[in-house]
């Protein structure tokens, strides 16, 4: 494997073309981290469960269908698979109702983590809303830690609407702060570094540990990387992403597609010209799947994302 991706699947509800209609969409980042990235011709693994219904098992399809493996055996439960309406207010700012609390239809264990062998893969990839609710976030973080100690790079993508469980903002920001130490890819958005502490805080705290950040922000602003004492920053393409979702885990699975296939084994092969290309691939990719408006669907190919760069002559 390539990348195995550790975490939540979710199906999303999207504003249809006319008022009160909504398209079934999958969705949950680590999820479509892993399709993203198993759309670029790498292999994916997804470690994760749903609910043993219509909604679950369109999921677990899903992720087969666009060619990642499921590691999880006994992957379908016997619970209700978690569900996101979203909708648009009249400046087009997204909100989101779960039919469930984030995370309450996770049921990782550290067992499922063992039988994915996550130590096979040369990325382990894990999101926020597995650090919501027990026993998934005590799982996800074994799964970090034993790809670290197996000198693994680990990826990790923050989400604060999933992240926050019960109101408890320290708790959430507590969380994240302690998983720092086991991650060398940390995906962020401006919104989210206000909401655990600050950029600064966020940042500093990232560097005392050897951390890349992205901050992403797809859109008119683009994204830029802090890496050692450097920062690198790219031009954002004009897209809105308020109609969709999916776009930030397209630009994620894009930026570890290009490390992956730029041959990044380790934090020490990281070049400022790598990340750079990485953070051009994953921004295209972003904008891509905001012109589909769609979500797991809508995550582009290798092909489309490099059609684009060399129309736009992106080395």
């Amino acid at each position: 494997m390539d990348i195995i991706c550790v975490g939540e699947m979710l199906i999303d509800f999207l504003p249809g073309e006319e008022s009160g209609v909504y398209i079934r969409k999958a969705g949950g980042a680590p999820a479509n981290a892993a399709i993203a990235v198993a759309r670029n011709g790498l292999k994916a693994g997804f470690c994760g469960c749903v609910g043993d219904d219509d909604f679950g098992r369109f999921l677990f399809d899903t992720l087969k269908e666009n060619g990642v493996a499921v590691l999880c055996p006994d992957m379908i439960k016997e619970a209700v698979t978690t569900m996101a309406f979203v909708t648009l207010n009249s400046e087009g700012e997204r909100s989101f109702t779960f039919a469930r609390k984030p995370g309450a239809d996770m049921f990782l264990t550290k067992e499922h983590i063992d039988k994915a062998n996550v130590t096979q893969a040369r990325i382990v990839h894990a999101g926020s809303c597995s650090l919501s609710k027990d026993p998934a976030a005590e799982a996800t973080v074994y799964a970090m830690e034993q790809a670290k100690k197996a000198g693994k790079l680990v990826s990790f993508d923050v989400n604060y609407r999933n992240l926050l469980w019960d109101d408890d903002r320290q708790a959430a920001k507590t969380a994240v702060q302690n998983i720092l130490p086991l991650v060398d890819f940390l995906k962020i958005s401006e919104e989210e570094c206000d909401f655990i502490g600050g950029e600064e805080n966020i940042f500093k705290t990232a560097r005392e540990n050897g951390i890349s950040v992205v901050v992403e922000t797809l859109g008119s602003k683009g994204a830029r990387c802090y890496w050692k004492d450097s920062v690198i920053s790219i031009s954002g393409m004009k897209a809105q992403c308020v109609d969709t979702t999916g776009a930030g885990d397209a630009f994620w699975g894009g930026f570890l597609a290009c490390l992956l296939k730029s041959g990044v084994e380790s934090p020490d092969d990281l070049t400022l010209d790598i990340i750079n290309k990485a953070l051009q691939y994953g921004n295209i990719a972003g904008w891509l799947c905001v012109q589909k408006k769609g979500a797991i669907e809508s995550l582009p190919t290798s092909e489309e994302i490099e059609a684009i760069k060399n129309k736009l002559m992106i080395g």
